[in-house]
């Protein structure tokens, strides 16, 4: 079986403090997995600079004189997802198998010679999945666990657990970026292509360096990008919140006209302003999931680039 020629894409955002362990990790995989034969010497890692604003990028340049090393400057920090796709784009011609990995390294990369494996077996797409969620605060666990069955819920079919450590063939990521939208959710897209697909299960490790870029606020913005991408149900629920509003004030207009007619009317404001605030808070709601999803399509009519390279270091 002819060798395959192995990218690893990584995305980077201010890692200079974690590179320089990342990449030792990285090299020290890609060489074992030439010297066994299981990739061929025109594999890389490619690296994306995501905007850092620290010492990333020089540590780059430095790292790409070695001819196993990509590195791909992007003008502006345009978010991980969209690195993600500028990375696979940038490898798609020259790779037969891309693995994407975040910089940090708490995924496993000794798990790749398996995803390898399932390649060689004729999966297109492998998909790194954590065992549990042991190094995450109760938190992050349990609000993790909530968004993957309200995406379950809503119709989206994503893997639990699994966020973007994957292998691809090259035919899956030429499927990939085929999806043009900007509100990407990488999660719920791959899993629509449909190809053959295994899975690969790791304990996840903690931070080796630096802090993590993706806080609560990020979090939140990737959990609404994948609903709001995803899934029209939020705005059937409101629909059907607006029904159930409707027979409500239906009967409590029977009520209040029986009330008045057999002389049980009881003047009284309580009631009224109760109502007003509960109703009027629901209708703001509806608004701003409706409005949410008028804001995606604002964004994904006017088709702007979802990044622009700067400088690419590829041998």
């Amino acid at each position: 079986m002819e060798k395959c020629a192995l990218y690893i894409v990584v995305p980077c955002y201010n890692e200079q403090d974690v590179l320089p362990i990342t990449h030792e990790h990285l090299m020290s995989l890609l060489q074992r997995l030439m010297a066994a034969g299981m990739v061929s010497d025109q594999s890389r890692v490619a690296y994306v600079d995501d905007g850092s604003t620290d010492a990333t990028w020089d540590m780059l340049e430095e790292y790409a004189s070695d001819e196993h090393v990509c590195a791909i400057r992007l003008s502006a920090n345009v978010g991980q997802q969209s690195a993600l796709m500028a990375g696979l784009e940038a490898v798609v011609d020259r790779a037969d198998v891309v693995v994407t990995i975040d910089a940090d390294l708490q995924d496993d990369i000794e798990v790749i010679p398996q995803m390898l494996e399932h390649y060689n077996q004729g999966c297109d797409i492998v998909y790194g999945v954590r065992r549990e969620r042991k190094t995450d605060t109760w938190f992050k666990r349990t609000t993790a666990l909530a968004f993957y069955r309200l995406m379950r819920h809503l119709g989206v079919n994503s893997v639990y657990n699994h966020a973007d450590y994957r292998m691809m063939s090259r035919r899956a990521v030429q499927a990939l970026l085929r999806y043009r939208e900007r509100n990407l959710y990488l999660r719920g897209v791959v899993s629509l292509m449909g190809f053959d697909t295994a899975h690969v299960y790791y304990d996840r490790a903690e931070r080796a360096a630096g802090q993590s870029k993706y806080p609560l606020r990020r979090m939140a913005g990737m959990a609404v990008d994948g609903i709001t991408s995803f899934s029209i149900r939020p705005v059937r629920m409101v629909l059907t919140l607006g029904i159930v509003f409707l027979f409500i004030a239906l009967a409590m207009l029977a009520y209040v006209l029986i009330a008045y007619f057999t002389g049980r009317a009881v003047s009284g404001w309580a009631s009224i302003v109760l109502s007003l605030w509960f109703i009027g808070g629901c209708v703001l709601i509806g608004l701003g999931i409706v409005g949410e999803y008028i804001g995606k399509i604002y964004i994904e009519v006017k088709d702007r680039p979802r990044y622009h390279i700067d400088q690419t270091i590829i041998k």
